[in-house]
Order: C-alpha cells, then structure tokens, then sequence
C-alpha cells in the first residue's frame, strides 16, 4: 500500500522535522556549555601550576624580525576574513600579527560543534608595502585579538575590545576613544623586596561563538607566569558605558623562587603627562593625560580623590581599607577645552571603574606613578593588593566588573573635585615664606553641595602629616560657576621630604565632599 501524504500531514512532518532540528541543537548547545566553562581553564591552570615554569620561545622568520614598528603596522588582518563576519553575528574577530616584540597566543573557537583551533594563516592578513615570505613562515599563531560590535552605529561594527601583550586588554564604551588599559594581574609591579616586575601573560585564549541575539560575548584565558598561573572569564557588555565581567583563579606555583610581595588584582595602567597641577611650558595643550586621577570607596563609606601627578622620580603610595567597595583611574575632565588636542582627543578617553563582586577583605589600594618624558608612556598603575596573600600551592579565586565609562560615570554620593590647582595667585608674602608654602585651589560640586545656601557654613577641614602646617584653608562658593572652592596653604617643615595632604569640605558636622588627597613632592 502506497500512503499519500496531504498537504496537512506534509507541513506536520517538516514541523517535526524543524522540532527535532532545534532539539539537535539545544542538545548540542547544552553538551558544549557542560563541556567547556571556567573550571575546565582552572584545572588546565593548576595543572601548569604544579610544574616548573617554562618561558614559551618563539624564534620569529628573519624577515619578520627585522620588521621597524611602521612595517609591523602595515600589515593588518582582511576584513572579509573576520571570524563569523559568514555567520552574520553581532560580534566578530579579528587578529593581531606577531612581531619582534610580541609574544604569540594560542586563540581557539569555542561553539556548538566543540573546541575548535585557530590556526596561524598567512592569506587572512595584507602585508602592505613589506617585501615578505610569508609562505614559508608555518603557524606564526597570533599576537592577539579584537572583538567588533555594533557599539555606535548599527551600520557598523566598531572596535569593542582588545587583548594584546602580557595580560592586558581595553575596551570601550559608546563615543569613547582608547586610553588607558587594563590587566589580569600584576605581580610586584612597586618593585617590592628590591626585585623587577613581574608580568604574567596571557598564553591561550578561548572566543565563545555568540547567538545571533547575544547581548555579550565571552572570553576565556589561560595566564602564566614564573610564580603563578591563572583561569579568566570574562563576559564583556557593550553599551554607553560597556561592561567586562572577570572571574578569576589563580594559582601559585610550588617552589617557585621568591615568595610574591604585592599581588595586584584588577590593575589598570594609564598615562599622566601634565595637567592642571603641574602645566607644561611650551605646550600649546591645557593638559595631556588618559587619566587625571584616581578614585576610590571604601566599605565603610569613605571616598577618596588623589589627582595623578608626573613625578620626578618614582612615587608608591597606598591607601589602606577593611573593605573595598571600588576603585578606578578615572578621566573627570570631560571638556575639549580642557586638552585643544584635535587628535588625541583626551576628553574622549574613558575612565574604567572596578567593583568587586563578593568581599575581598581588608587591603590596599596601591598607586605607582613614573616619570615620563612624553605621552607616549604609560606611568601611572593601580590595583588592589589583599592583606593575605595565597602561600605557594594555594589559589585564590575572585571576581570583580569593570565598567569603561564616558560621561557618565562613576561619582560620590555628596560631592566631588571638579579642578585642582597648584599655585599661588597675588600675595605679600616674604620671599623665605613663599619658597616653604605651597598654595592649592579646589573646586567642588555634588548634590549634597549644590543643595546648600551661597551663605552656609561650609567649612574646609584640612590635614597634614607632620613633614607640613596648614596656615590657611577656606571654603566659599564660587559666583562664577556655582560651585564650592576649597583654598588652602600648607608650610613644609624639611623641603627635601613629602608632605601628605587630605582636605574635605564639611556642614554642620555632615561630610559633603569626598576627601581630595594629594602627596607634596620634593
């Protein structure tokens, strides 16, 4: 007997056939997601962790190698050869080539069909006007990567996020231009017990092919270094202020020389050149900066202002906490006025505010600043250093959100430093004076400050460590603007030592402002 199928039945079976396809797919989906997560990079972290540490040796082709940083950058990856630009996908990759100074990456495709390489291939990239022989190179493998996204424009897919060199990335928010960076670790980085910073790298990387309607994109990492390896998530969240979500593990390794002195977690490195304290003659630019200070919260209520400086000579300090509830390098100045650089356009730099997700217990904030000779380097990092370190064959798991933020971004409840200035207007002060005083003037604005009276009390509470004697201090709003001014001067005792300055503003006993806090160089 031969059975006709009817239109009715026909569309009964395709809808089957389209039920089971999806169910296909879900199975998959699930077996991919149970198949590979942190906990499979955590255990291929501990595993390098109970080994001696082994430096990954690339020898470079001789005609790569003698590459200038120019031929390096005339070679870039095909467009038309971006991984899933095929599929169509919200988001694709592309890839960095390696060079003299660069270390490759291992980069695999984590999908529905499993974990899947990504070999080196020499015809994915333009080489330019270089005289090359990339036939004859084998897999290279790659320097890094960028991850591209609609973030301005739903016309095209702009540059989201970049991990190239050791362990650093950065990313961007809507309207933003890059600045500084971040990292997944940093080791001895204030140069701890007389030894050189220490930089793990990130050695392999995992790119988690998204949805057609994923709103983020995942990536995981592999970091190694002589004292320490580590397993990374991070789920990255475009928007006006885009999000990267880490989760991480690291594990010390056994006998592995020196114990660690600072371990830094969440750092981020950033550059100061000059700014409003500290101008530069000759410069034709207000200020040159990708970040003008850094802020920070503590758990117990208490935020605080240190506006970066480019010192003469190295300078660490730290700001000890119970708990952290967040810290960032941030670029406040948000006025092209402030900068007048067409190019670089600094007030499009973002700032990156970390959050922890879950205590991370007492420590400190660590502030390194270097001097630098040009805008060129970055000098200025911070990071959290908790108060116990994990001992060589333990680990230390912790997570945190880093939200890379434009104009809007993160501030303090009551009041903030919008300015400050260094210097001494008209005086009549006796020469020997003048050489020991040192003048500065602060702006402040906020809810709690834009609430109150031009008339009110407001008081500028000042303090100083016993190298400086406050002389005066003041605080009155500004007719110009509306907001608050802080002036103070403070009289250095031994010139050839620091003084540490914290000033707040203060109503009938209530905290108004954040604390600006700044170190008095010699």
């Amino acid at each position: 007997m031969v059975l006709l199928l009817t239109p009715v039945s026909a569309r009964a079976r395709m809808a089957r056939i389209v039920r089971n396809a999806v169910l296909l797919a879900g199975l998959l989906l699930a077996g991919f997601a149970q198949a590979w997560t942190l906990d499979d990079v955590g255990k291929l972290a501990q595993q390098r962790a109970q080994t001696p540490y082994q430096p990954e040796r690339q020898a470079l082709p001789a005609d790569l190698a003698s590459l200038t940083y120019d031929g390096l950058r005339d070679i870039r990856f095909k467009d038309d050869k971006a991984l899933w630009r095929a599929d169509g996908l919200p988001y694709e990759a592309k890839f960095f080539h390696v060079g003299r100074q660069s270390d490759s990456v291992r980069i695999h495709e984590l999908s529905a069909l499993g974990n899947k390489p990504l070999p080196y291939d020499a015809r994915d990239f333009s080489f330019g006007k270089n005289k090359l022989q990339p036939s004859r190179w084998g897999d290279l493998g790659y320097a890094g990567f960028r991850v591209h996204t609609p973030l301005n424009s739903p016309a095209y897919k702009d540059e989201l996020v970049a991990f190239l060199g050791a362990s650093y990335f950065r990313a961007l928010g809507a309207g933003q231009r890059y600045g500084l960076s971040a990292r997944g670790l940093a080791v001895d980085t204030a140069g701890a017990g007389g030894r050189p910073e220490e930089f793990p790298r990130f050695t392999d990387f995992w790119l988690e092919k998204p949805a057609v309607d994923a709103k983020q994109i995942t990536i995981y990492a592999l970091l190694d270094s002589a004292r320490m390896t580590g397993a990374y998530r991070f789920d990255i969240r475009p928007g006006e202020q885009t999000v990267t979500e880490v989760h991480a593990r690291v594990f010390m390794r056994i006998s592995a020389g020196p114990r660690v002195a600072t371990l830094g977690l969440a750092p981020l490195t950033s550059m100061f050149f000059f700014g409003e304290s500290q101008p530069r003659a000759g410069d034709f630019r207000p200020e040159v900066h990708d970040s003008d200070g850094l802020m920070m919260a503590s758990t117990e209520g208490e935020w605080l202002w240190r506006p970066l400086q480019n010192p003469k000579a190295p300078v660490a300090t730290s700001f000890a906490m119970k708990g952290l509830k967040g810290f960032g390098l941030m670029q406040r100045d948000r006025l092209f006025g402030s900068y007048e650089d067409t190019e670089a356009r600094y007030e499009s730099r973002p700032s990156a505010w970390v959050t922890p997700l879950g205590d991370w217990g007492p420590g400190r904030v660590e502030l390194l600043q270097l001097p630098t000779p040009d805008e060129t380097h970055d000098n200025v990092a911070a990071y959290w250093v908790p108060d116990r370190l994990p001992q060589p064959g333990e680990s230390l798991n912790f997570a945190y959100q880093l939200a890379w933020q434009g104009d809007k971004q993160q501030r303090p409840p009551n009041g903030w430093a919008t300015q400050s200035r260094r210097g001494i207007g008209f005086n009549q002060l006796d020469a020997s004076t003048l050489q020991q005083a040192i003048s500065y003037v602060i702006d402040f604005t906020g809810p709690a400050l834009d609430a109150l009276k031009d008339d009110a009390p407001v008081r500028a509470v000042v303090s100083s460590d016993a190298n400086g004697r406050v002389v005066e201090s003041n605080a009155y709003r500004n007719p110009v603007n509306g907001q608050w001014r802080m002036t103070l001067r403070v009289q250095r005792i031994n010139p050839a030592k620091p003084v540490e300055l914290r000033a707040f503003l203060q109503h009938d006993n209530h905290t108004v402002s954040e604390t600006w806090t700044t170190l008095v160089t010699p």
